[in-house]
């Protein structure tokens, strides 16, 4: 199988394992939900077919297995408990794993047969078993029980897939052991291998428009995804639609249950029937493991029916029976779109690597852009033609930028399995919800925003909800409650992280604080509770008396705030104690090509973006307060902070030549009385200048420059390596006459943080 059927097979199994978790979340909270358990079957039933299509016996063995346990619950031959559902999420875990190992090398070397055999002991025998097993477990004995369950559902079988003995989901119950071999009227010339035999797919294409251009596809997939195939009648008269209702392939493959997924995976196949002509060596399950119109219903994309391999597309397969009871299906949870009933492509799938070079060529476009401008200004060259350009540009910019925003539920729908697992090992009960799952951010913001969200929720979980006997003897209810809420204005996306818990005890902090020589006595007492309380995000400062698994190392807050900063966002910290903790973090949605102001000090040109400049005006009504140069606006008073006086020292070295991060302040010096009109007049070095006041909630502080110079939208690089970090600095950017620019961070200019 190639790389590119892999890495489908892969990312489709990804979201699948996601879903998985999720619907036995919601299975455990209510045992009674029939949707939940529906999900849960459609997401197993899926992966199982996807992997045995992809020849992965194992994963899909392991798949049939909790599928078979399912069922027993779904029957009502066993309760839902919280020791059963360890075992399912211990599967799921595996499942997991053994998927991260073929994302990397292609394949799995993990051996799941003992959970494996685990699962359909328990389906067998039931709670009694479940109850064998822990105590076993708690005495570390293996036992041998469940053999006689294996001899019912062999390896041979799960390495086939099992499809064909397991139609429980229409109440057929056939168990593949009246197994018939066809003969073959119709000489296909096929040679399987070894461990592989031929098989018989009846292809019914149900009402199709244009039978010819649907079988057409059908070949094509099925070509894809088998070594060997030949079909009845040939391959000219079936792409014609000259055939009666159905026409056959015969496929080489390792079992019936694979042909059955691959075929049925292809969104053009209505039904499918499959026989063994020649069954491989132990499949049983090989023949009338098909005609099942519910299961092979198919709402594959039909990007993904032409393009990619039949296990790529086998995850859609039952996505119409979950449109049938009401549920939605997997294509909706994705963000593709259905074609079962339009021909349409609709949607592909765009590697990551490729939007990332797309984005890259978008940002040296724009680059060009203004370089291309700047040169036909000096040449005064006026262009309609540049203007066109200019919008074509901007287009294809937010186009780009729009592709690289991800709904937040690509990180977030896995934190409700890890608030139930931590919340289990510390025996608390925890309700978890979560609103704002569709909200969008930049791919990247996204990847570096979950350690934080993570470490918070561990935090509310582990410091923040107490103990059911504690919130009960607080008059509070026994279960606790996190939510985590995002929400977007314009351009930033703020989410909220807030618990009913013990809350934060300032006091608590500050005696802490002390105890491990993070502040002084006199510093803390100088603080307000707020303040205390923000010591949480102090590098190495931790409240627990003891490290254990969850917290106690001091790492955890402290990455938060700093991922957070490097990201532009910021975060706050607000708490009650006995009542709870609100954690709320501002993000910008998108990253990397903003609209910058320039400025110039000391003849080097500086950028200030302009999303933290509340007003730009002359520098002539600064007064002096206690010492400190102050400017009013509206009845608020206003820090000077003089951009000469704070970059000076970095200026100097630069100019002296001195090798070092500070070279990154004072690059992009720029002669302006030789070449760069000013968009907007000032003073320049008489002594006057003019100041921007930057946005209250960014910084209270008028900055003060010696001229502004002119507004452009460029692309910010982060600086890297031992330049990361400098105070003051958030980036550099190369102009399009190739002048590279410091972009100032307004935050912690002057060694403020």
């Amino acid at each position: 199988m190639s790389e590119a059927h892999v890495r489908a097979f892969v990312r489709e199994s990804e979201e699948g394992i996601t879903e998985l978790n999720n619907s036995l979340l919601a299975l455990e909270s209510d045992p009674d939900d029939p949707e939940a358990m529906d999900a849960i079957f459609r997401t197993a039933h899926t992966l199982k077919g996807n992997a045995a299509a992809m020849g992965f016996g194992d994963f899909s063995g392991l798949a049939h297995a909790m599928e078979d346990l399912l069922d027993e619950v779904r029957d009502g031959d066993m309760a839902v408990s919280g020791a059963l559902m360890d075992r399912l999420f211990e599967a799921v875990d595996l499942l997991d794993a053994m998927l991260g190992e073929i994302d990397e090398s292609g394949d799995t070397s993990i051996d799941p047969s003992g959970v494996e055999e685990d699962l359909r002991v328990l389906a067998e025998e039931g709670a009694e078993a479940l109850e064998t097993d822990e105590a076993e477990e708690a005495s570390d004995g293996d036992g041998d029980d469940g053999s006689d369950a294996d001899d019912e559902s062999s390896d041979g079988d799960a390495v086939a897939g099992g499809d064909g003995e397991d139609e429980d989901d229409n109440g057929a119950g056939d168990t593949g052991d009246d197994t018939a071999v066809v003969e073959a009227a119709f000489d296909h010339d096929l040679s399987p291998g070894d461990d592989e035999g031929v098989y018989r797919a009846r292809v019914d294409l149900g009402d199709a428009d244009m039978p010819g251009i649907d079988a057409m596809f059908v070949l094509e997939a099925v070509e894809d995804g088998f070594d060997g195939t030949a079909c009845d009648p040939d391959r000219e008269a079936i792409e014609e639609g000259e055939f009666d209702d159905t026409f056959d392939l015969y496929v080489v493959a390792d079992a019936g249950a694979t042909v059955e997924a691959g075929v049925d995976a292809v969104s053009q196949v209505e039904a499918v029937e499959v026989n063994a002509v020649d069954p491989a060596p132990g499949d049983d399950a090989g023949t009338d493991v098909g005609d099942d119109a519910d299961d092979t219903a198919s709402t594959a994309t039909d990007s993904e029916a032409s393009a990619e391999p039949p296990a790529a597309d086998a995850a859609d397969d039952d996505s119409d029976d979950g449109d049938a009871d009401g549920s939605p299906s997997d294509a909706a949870e994705s963000g593709e779109s259905s074609t079962s009933s339009s021909d349409n492509i609709s949607s592909v799938r765009v590697d990551v690597e490729q939007l990332d070079d797309l984005y890259g060529l978008v940002e040296q476009l724009v680059t060009s852009r203004i370089k291309l401008r700047r040169e036909m200004e000096e040449a005064d060259i006026d262009s309609d033609n540049l203007d066109e350009l200019d919008k074509i540009s901007t287009n294809l910019q937010d186009t780009v930028m729009d592709m690289r925003l991800i709904p937040l539920s690509a990180v977030v729908d896995t934190f409700p399995r890890l608030v139930r697992d931590l919340a289990r090992d510390q025996s608390k009960d925890v309700n978890f919800d979560i609103d704002g799952r569709d909200i969008e951010l930049d791919r990247t913001i996204l990847t570096e925003i979950r350690d934080p969200l993570v470490h918070i929720l561990r935090n509310a979980v582990d410091h923040g909800i107490e103990s059911p006997e504690k919130r009960e003897a607080a008059g509070k209810d026994p279960t606790g409650t996190i939510e985590l809420r995002a929400d977007r204005e314009r351009d930033h996306v703020t989410i909220v992280v807030e618990d009913d818990g013990g809350g934060i005890e300032a006091d608590a902090l500050r005696e802490k604080a002390v105890e491990e020589g993070v502040k002084s006595r006199a510093e803390v007492e100088a603080m307000s509770d707020s303040e205390a309380r923000e010591l949480v995000f102090h590098p190495g400062f931790s409240t627990n008396d003891e490290v254990t698994d969850v917290s106690g190392r001091g790492v955890g807050m402290d990455v938060v705030r700093t991922t957070v900063k490097d990201l532009d966002g910021s975060v706050t910290l607000d708490s009650t104690p006995g009542e709870g903790t609100r954690f709320e973090i501002k993000l910008p949605v998108t990253v990397a090509i903003v609209r910058v102001m320039f400025v110039e000090v000391d003849g080097v040109e500086y950028g200030v973006p302009i999303k933290n400049i509340a007003e730009v005006s002359r520098a002539d009504g600064i007064d002096v307060a206690h010492g400190d140069e102050i400017v009013r606006h509206d009845g608020e008073i206003y820090p000077v902070l003089r951009l000469s006086e704070v970059l000076g020292t970095a200026g100097a070295a630069g100019a002296a030549g001195a090798a070092g991060p500070d070279d990154a302040l004072a690059d992009g010096g720029h002669d302006h009385d030789a070449g760069r009109d000013h968009d907007v007049g000032g003073p320049g070095g008489d002594g006057g200048g003019m100041l921007l006041r930057i946005h209250d909630e960014k910084r209270p502080v008028a900055l003060h420059c010696d001229d502004v110079l002119h507004q452009e939208e460029v692309v910010v690089k982060p600086l890297e390596g031992i330049l990361s970090g400098i105070p003051g600095l958030s980036g550099t950017a190369v102009l399009g006459d190739g002048d590279v620019v410091s972009i100032l961070d307004v935050e912690t200019l002057g060694g403020r943080r």
